[in-house]
């Protein structure tokens, strides 16, 4: 076996291993075996059209959730989140995902809203989860809004990586978007950037402002720089 196939299968068992915890957290009927839910999540993250959206996503969104939720709180960001309900929004929050079409947030909360009352949890808590997933079409939570600070910043917390590792997220996502001609991705993906680098901020928490928010700013730059783009739309 590589070593590429026994991350890949080390990554998988303790997925499901969380999946089952964080099932447990959320009030899931006793006795009620989830695994078949993770077999069905799992399978659709890992569907051959994805590059970035995989698995390997899925796995660092949790891992930042952690970080983010183990670091201190900062004043005024409300009360601390339901962790169970944002872990539960991240392994559906691209569960559906086709790069050419525009509704995969709507599909995939209408999946978490079948997908969870079918493990008895109750409806307060499914319709948060619905909600944070359809949060992530925008990435902007009202202020105090811990779980969707918290599940955002997770989500964007790739746009702050190393050199290297952002560079592997772009290509990915281009890869993703095989199907469209360089000049239409290089303009789209451009204005995608330049929308990123307007906003006031890109994370919410205290810790994605203190930690994430100038890398990331940085890479989105030279991102546009490289494609040709000013760090700035006109009149900006």
């Amino acid at each position: 076996m590589t070593s590429a196939m026994t991350s890949d299968t080390h990554r998988e068992q303790n997925l499901r291993a969380r999946w089952h915890a964080t099932t447990v957290a959320a009030g899931a009927t006793p006795g009620l075996d989830p695994s078949p839910y993770a077999d069905r999540l799992l399978s659709a993250w890992a569907e051959p059209q994805r590059r970035y959206h995989t698995t390997a996503h899925l796995a660092d969104v949790l891992a930042r959730i952690d970080v983010l939720a183990g670091a201190p709180q900062g004043e005024g960001e409300g009360d601390r989140a339901d962790l169970a309900a944002v872990e539960l929004a991240a392994w559906f929050h691209d569960a559906v995902y086709r790069p050419d079409r525009s509704e995969n947030e709507e599909r995939s909360a209408a999946l978490a809203e079948r997908a969870l009352p079918e493990l008895g949890i109750d409806d307060a808590r499914t319709a948060e989860v619905a909600r944070l997933v359809r949060l992530t079409i925008t990435h902007d939570p009202a202020p105090g809004d811990a779980n969707g600070e918290l599940l955002c910043d997770a989500d964007l917390g790739v746009l702050a990586g190393t050199a290297q590792e952002y560079a592997a997220y772009a290509a990915a996502v281009r890869a993703e978007y095989g199907f469209v001609p360089d000049e239409a991705f290089r303009a789209g993906r451009a204005a995608v950037l330049r929308q990123l680098l307007e906003l006031p901020r890109l994370f919410r928490t205290a810790y994605g402002a203190a930690h994430w928010e100038a890398p990331a700013r940085a890479n989105l730059a030279a991102e546009l720089a490289d494609l040709g783009g000013p760090a700035h739309s006109p009149g900006m």
